[in-house]
């Protein structure tokens, strides 16, 4: 996709504040894990790929100096360097970026790859990476184990049309071919704690698909989980909710 699709340029572009609001963090063993597994450490040249307002980017920028973060979206760009001056941040999508060949320890995408899973895309990272270059791809996954969390899914999936979306697993059709090895998962626990409107109205109202909706078809969305809120057990009347999520970190290593 050498487009950026409708829903992330139209829901990016008007949540980008939301989105640097409501969406969680990572757990802390996640840095462990960029340094022993992806090999990310203080001379590494490393790609954050899809970075977006940098709410990954900050656990890479103690690791390295060696930083370059690429954005396809302005306002995502716009609100990335409001909190993290100090950090190059780029236009770019991932079949197009600006870095020469041979040139980057490791290249990783937060929350993104989906957006971009495709031949192309892996061929143009395969292309910046060093020969032994590492990609690594993470996801916080929400635990729908939890009856609330499922009923959140409910509420939103009717309007996900033809978004890309990590639940679907497409993004792994790609990853069969011959520019990396068979992705190597690592799992971590997190949970999101904070006020319903930031843990759960600013972090579904910015998921890009509902983010781009109509207004009128965006209230109801906000109106049902204003309901959700008010009335479920586990959410009515509480100043925190701890919101659970599975932290999915991928590595892929490059092949020759």
């Amino acid at each position: 996709m050498s487009v950026v699709h409708k829903a992330a340029q139209v829901g990016f572009s008007t949540q980008a504040g939301a989105y640097t609001q409501g969406r969680p963090d990572y757990p802390d063993e996640l840095g462990i894990w960029l340094r022993r597994t992806l090999g990310i450490e203080a001379q590494a040249s490393v790609v954050d790929l899809g970075a977006g307002t940098g709410k990954f980017t900050r656990l890479l920028t103690p690791l390295t100096p060696h930083l370059t973060a690429v954005e396809p979206v302005e306002a995502m760009r716009r609100e990335f360097a409001k909190s993290l001056p100090d950090t190059t941040i780029v236009p770019g999508t991932a079949n197009a970026l600006p870095l020469a060949d041979g040139t980057v320890d490791a290249v990783v995408c937060a929350q993104a790859f989906h957006w971009f899973a495709n031949d192309a895309a892996l061929a143009e990272i395969h292309r910046v990476l060093k020969p032994e270059g590492r990609l690594g791809l993470i996801w916080n996954v929400r635990d729908e184990s939890v009856d609330w969390v499922a009923e959140i899914t409910r509420i939103i999936t009717p309007y996900e049309g033809d978004t890309p979306r990590f639940h679907t697993g497409h993004w792994r059709q790609p990853l069969s071919g011959p520019y990396f090895a068979q992705p190597e998962l690592t799992c971590f626990n997190y949970s999101h704690s904070g006020p319903a409107e930031t843990v759960i109205m600013n972090r579904f109202l910015s998921v890009s698909f509902i983010a781009a909706l109509p207004e009128a078809e965006k209230a109801v969305v906000t109106e049902q989980l204003r309901e959700l809120i008010k009335t479920h057990p586990a959410l009515r009347g509480r100043d925190s909710i701890d919101f659970p999520y599975q932290t999915q970190a991928y590595l892929c290593r490059r092949l020759d």
